[in-house]
């Protein structure tokens, strides 16, 4: 789950089946018990045919608490601390950096650096389509060093300016669960 709409859905379908839970969050939903293999058929089966998956495993559930780190680092903006992904994510999975990057690497098939700048890429481009800040304050409030420096990352990953992107919309963004 990517978005606060995904948790409403992921939320909805809970009821539906009359599965309790305790909280719902990005990336993580925690059931006030321990479904029976029933419960849990029919809820993967529900999921799968919105687009979810059902994470069992330990190094899956790493990987999503990554991207959920991540998520959440780039739309914290200002509000965000101004550590150093590596720190956040060390801090809030309690592994060693290098672990995770490995992990991440061999699973997903590019390293967290590559992603975070995907989910930054993105953010921008949700920025310019709001058309509320500037190239300037985009720049500020994601941590980037400079303006050229956010300009020139936004064409080698988008192949446009962020004007120019600003002028052709929304059809170049991307849903942030396939990023």
């Amino acid at each position: 789950m990517v978005c606060n709409r995904c948790i409403m859905v992921v939320q909805n379908e809970l009821d539906k089946l009359g599965i309790k839970a305790k909280s719902v969050t990005l990336g993580e939903a925690i059931l006030e018990k321990e479904l029976t293999a029933e419960e849990k058929k029919q809820l993967e089966g529900s999921l799968n045919s919105l687009g979810f998956e059902i994470i069992d495993d330990k190094k899956s559930r790493i990987i999503e608490k990554i991207k959920k780190t991540i998520i959440e680092y780039v739309r914290g903006g200002n509000d965000a601390p101004k550590n150093k992904l590596s720190d956040v994510l060390s801090k809030e999975l309690h592994h060693d950096y290098n672990y995770l990057s490995n992990l991440f690497s061999d699973v997903e098939g590019t390293t967290i650096e590559k992603y975070f700048i995907a989910q930054k890429i993105e953010r921008v481009k949700e920025l310019l389509v709001y058309d509320e800040l500037s190239l300037s304050e985009i720049a500020d409030q994601l941590n980037y060093s400079s303006v050229a420096y956010l300009s020139n990352q936004f064409k080698k990953v988008t192949g446009l300016t962020p004007s120019h992107f600003k002028q052709i919309g929304e059809e170049k963004r991307k849903p942030l669960d396939k990023v």
